[in-house]
């Protein structure tokens, strides 16, 4: 991208409300229109709040390699999100690849632990 037009979109950004677009996107998993979806805002903090507090929802902001794999692996979340401005668009590109790759492990252990954050779900 040109300096010229990088300038002028950051000069024209509209703030939005990030907790709609997580709506957007836990809605469309929970009603299994997909499977995994893909949050962003300024730290990945703020959209990842948002997206728990959806029933079957299982969000992860990561900003690595590691926590982006294991998060799917070990906790089968089903929620990315990410930081604009916190992770570079070549770690953004990365930790998207390894999260759509990485199947849940299962395992008796990984499942027990859903279970009982269900339990929790169920409680609220």
């Amino acid at each position: 991208m040109e300096l010229s037009t990088g300038i002028l979109e950051h000069l024209n950004e509209e703030s939005c409300d990030y907790p709609d677009y997580a709506g957007y996107v836990c809605r469309a998993i929970t009603s299994a229109e997909c499977e995994k979806g893909l949050l962003f805002c300024g730290t990945g903090v703020g959209i990842s709040m948002a997206a728990n507090k959806f029933d079957g929802i299982r969000a992860a902001c990561c900003s690595d390699y590691f926590s982006a794999k294991y998060t799917r692996l070990h906790n089968d979340a089903n929620v990315l999100c990410l930081g604009g401005r916190v992770v570079g668009e070549g770690l953004a590109f990365e930790l998207v690849d390894i999260f759509l790759s990485t199947p849940f492990e299962g395992g008796p252990r990984h499942i027990r632990r859903l279970e009982k954050i269900k339990e929790i779900e169920a409680l609220t």
